[in-house]
Order: C-alpha cells, then sequence, then structure tokens
C-alpha cells in the first residue's frame, strides 16, 4: 500500500468544513450514499450503492480533523484534516489516504470527485 496526501483549498469557514467532515448527516450530501452509527457513534457504516464498509474512528480534534480506520484493516487509514496558513489564514483540506500502487492514480480522482461535490454543498 501506498500512503497519499491531496490538499485542496477551500473558501469555507473551519467550523462549517469541519462539521461537513464529521457530521453523518453532512457527509452523506458528499461522501457517500448514506451512513449508519454504532458505538455511540465511534464506527459509521458508509454505503456506496447499496454496499457498505464499516471505520471507526480512532482520531478526531475539532476543528481539525477526523481519522477513520477500515474495520478490516490494521494499517491502513484516512484523514481529513484543516490546515489553517499563519500568515494569510487561507484554508485548506489535507486528505491522507492509502491505496494500491497501481491504484493511486485512480484513488486521487475519486478524492477529486468527491471534493468537488463537498465543495458545491459548501457553496465554496
Amino acid at each position: 500500500m501506498v500512503k497519499f496526501e491531496l490538499e485542496y483549498p477551500v473558501k469555507s469557514s473551519v467550523k462549517v468544513l469541519y462539521d461537513a467532515l464529521v457530521d453523518s448527516s453532512k457527509l452523506t450530501e458528499w461522501f457517500c450514499d448514506d451512513i449508519t452509527l454504532y458505538d455511540n457513534g465511534k464506527k459509521m457504516e458508509f454505503f456506496w450503492e447499496g454496499s457498505g464498509q464499516i471505520a471507526n474512528i480512532i482520531g478526531k480534534k475539532e476543528n481539525q480533523f477526523i481519522r477513520f480506520q477500515w474495520e478490516d484493516e490494521t494499517e491502513i487509514y484516512f484523514e481529513m484534516k484543516i490546515q489553517i496558513d499563519e500568515i494569510t489564514n487561507d484554508v485548506a483540506l489535507i486528505i491522507t489516504d492509502f491505496a494500491e500502487e497501481d491504484e493511486v492514480e485512480e484513488s486521487k480522482m475519486l478524492w477529486d470527485n468527491q471534493i468537488r461535490d463537498l465543495f458545491i454543498t459548501l457553496g465554496a
């Protein structure tokens, strides 16, 4: 597996962006088709086209980041982190994910499409 990072400049407030990354009803507007919460919100089952995949929330800090680990994986996670430039106060969304070496470009394109949907949802 290959780790990769993507950076997207975001024209949105940090609070609005963070809510879109952690709130299950907002995630279904851009990230997946549906979500079921388990274990008092510590696990989310993401559904795409009727197929579900469970992820544990292994890290989270308000207005900064959320990190998920797929239930069937031990080393692999994906993270959505908010970065603020100290000088300009510009906001960026940093995505960290993993993919098979021959699937990295496809994974990046998938994230590009999802982040485009996020921007539409945010009006950013």
